[in-house]
């Protein structure tokens, strides 16, 4: 029977095409998502674990690559609301010998009125570490792991909408709303490290949800238990993970037979309904719990860490103390085998269209320390080579003033940094145009 007849060769022939399909298009994002730093070094070790799993059931496989991937784990601090690239990273004498005459050329922006004069950055750069990496004089601990990061200052991207530029950072996508995030790719093709936690934190602000909310971290098409699992870093001592303990007026005894009664329950629907991803997580989410409510109290146990390390993280002081406890709780959470720990603002503090000095300052002066102590911290434990820290927002800042102090989104030049993983140390990759408007290297 010619095999376009076989019934076996043609289910076979259906299924690797679907397979290849999906192989094609876990690929694509993992190239292209946040600029394909992270994308390229998760798509390795997918490959990698791939083909292992292929060599142990005996099937033919490509050889491996001569150096196992260095990346295992990965936080990422978002930064919402789009930091200034020329008021951080990127220096611009010119931009600052020009302050308040206009912009040789044009500038798209979001609104028709912020196209004013050039707007100069207050604030000093200073060589930092021994490669002498400029960086601003508001961000000093930055400055101080100068050493141990790599600045690219040629980012771009395709939006300058908040939603859809973060789309395309988390998802890779400027329009679709059902794409999985980076962090589901990353526990889906990557699979976990500690089976009595969840593979994906997410570590929201407490006073409140980033813009998209909860689309920051969603498993999109992919099945539901690759989405992002909250802990609220503000209860850490009462309910860091909502609903997970058992309320004091239920016996262990009765808790179990209404666990028992529910499993029960949900296997017999997912035998009938065995197309609902969103079940299987859930039944799969009831197992973890249970795991959970015993490695979740030693994990978010901040009390554990030393008074130097806490003084490090800043969490003796008002202003740094809510994003140094989340950076901290993000490294315990990396020690504990989490693969991959997301790190978000409430709403979008980076957006400073108007007051843009004073704003960008004060974000600073919150956010600088704890970044930087979460990447001395994990790299004297000797886990900085092995966790790549990504900080990245969705998009720059515009050369021109918005209302004479203020900055717009800009989309073609901004900067970011990433630590650890393999990423080449104390280097600044690309540039921007003299007025750190636009990419050009």
């Amino acid at each position: 029977m010619p095999d376009s007849q076989n019934p076996t060769a043609r289910r076979l022939l259906r299924d690797s095409a679907s397979n290849s399909a999906a192989n094609l298009c876990r690929r694509a994002f993992l190239s292209r998502s946040a600029g394909g730093l992270v994308g390229s070094l998760a798509l390795s070790s997918l490959l990698q674990s791939s083909r292992m799993r292929q060599a142990q059931a005996g099937e033919s496989v490509v050889p491996l690559p001569h150096f196992e991937s260095r990346a295992k784990q990965v936080i990422c601090l978002f930064q919402n609301g789009g930091p200034s690239q020329m008021d951080l990273f990127d220096p611009k004498p010119k931009l600052t010998e020009m302050n308040g005459k206009p912009f040789p050329g044009k500038v798209e922006t979001l609104s028709p009125s912020a196209s004013g004069n050039l707007l100069g950055s207050p604030f000093k750069f200073r060589p930092s570490g021994q490669c002498e990496m400029e960086l601003s004089e508001i961000i000093p601990h930055i400055a101080g792991i100068a050493d141990d990061i790599t600045l690219v200052r040629s980012m771009s991207t395709e939006s300058v909408c908040h939603e859809a530029a973060l789309r395309i950072a988390h998802s890779g996508h400027l329009t679709a709303t059902d794409r999985p995030s980076l962090g589901a790719w990353a526990v889906y093709g990557l699979g976990t490290l500690n089976e009595n936690l969840p593979e994906f934190v997410v570590l929201p602000d407490p006073g409140g949800l980033p813009i998209n909310g909860t689309l920051n971290w969603s498993a999109g098409w992919l099945p539901a238990r690759y989405q992002g699992t909250p802990f609220n870093a503000g209860e850490l001592a009462q309910a860091p993970v909502l609903n997970l303990a058992t309320p004091q007026r239920v016996s262990a005894a009765a808790r179990r037979r209404q666990l028992d009664l529910v499993a029960a329950m949900n296997r017999l629907h997912a035998q009938n309904f065995p197309e609902n991803t969103d079940l299987e997580a859930r039944i799969r989410n009831f197992e973890t719990a249970a795991r959970m409510q015993t490695a979740v109290p030693h994990a978010v146990d901040l009390a554990a860490e030393t008074e130097a390390t806490q003084r490090l993280y800043g969490l003796d002081k008002p202003e740094t103390r809510p994003y140094g406890t989340r950076c901290l709780l993000a490294r315990r959470l990396i020690e504990q085998g989490v693969r991959f720990v997301g790190v978000y603002l409430q709403s979008q503090p980076w957006d400073t269209h108007a007051d843009n000095a004073n704003a960008t300052k004060k974000v600073a002066d919150q956010l600088d320390q704890p970044s930087a102590a979460l990447v001395r911290d994990l790299k004297q434990r000797g886990l900085l080579e092995s966790t790549i820290v990504l900080w990245i927002g969705e998009f720059g800042r515009t050369p021109v003033s918005q209302g004479g102090n203020g900055r717009d989104h800009s989309r073609r030049g901004f900067s970011i940094w990433v630590a650890g993983g393999g990423f080449k140390a104390g280097y600044a990759h690309g540039q921007t145009d003299d007025f750190a408007y636009e990419s050009i290297e």
